[in-house]
């Protein structure tokens, strides 16, 4: 499971800094407040790589989805991307923990 979420979150790392470039461009945000928020989101998928099997890994993960998605109202773009990355991050916990139990009846069945 580790390994497919993290993969999500890398790809979110580079689609929050793309959209944060997007942003720049609106009038009614500042650079300062795009660039904070956008660091902060970027940092927080890089974090969350190293924290996915900790108590806790998984629900922040779903916050930074919900988080992706209501930044539409600022990058409208955002909406869709937000959907697929959630979709992307759900996948990756429901077959991630498909193949680590796969993975352990496997090591279970040589050790016998």
């Amino acid at each position: 499971m580790r390994t497919l979420c993290a993969s999500t979150l890398i790809g979110e790392f580079f689609v929050i800094g793309f959209a944060g470039l997007v942003a720049m461009k609106s009038d009614d945000l500042s650079m300062t407040t795009v660039w904070t928020v956008c660091g902060i989101a970027m940092l927080l998928s890089v974090l969350l790589c190293g924290m996915i099997t900790r108590p806790g890994g998984l629900q922040l993960g779903w916050a930074l989805q919900a988080g992706l998605i209501v930044s539409g109202f600022w990058v409208p773009l955002m909406f869709f991307l937000g959907a697929v990355f959630g979709g992307l991050w759900w996948a990756s916990i429901h077959y991630g923990r498909k193949i680590d139990e796969a993975k352990a009846r496997w090591a279970a069945q040589a050790e016998a």
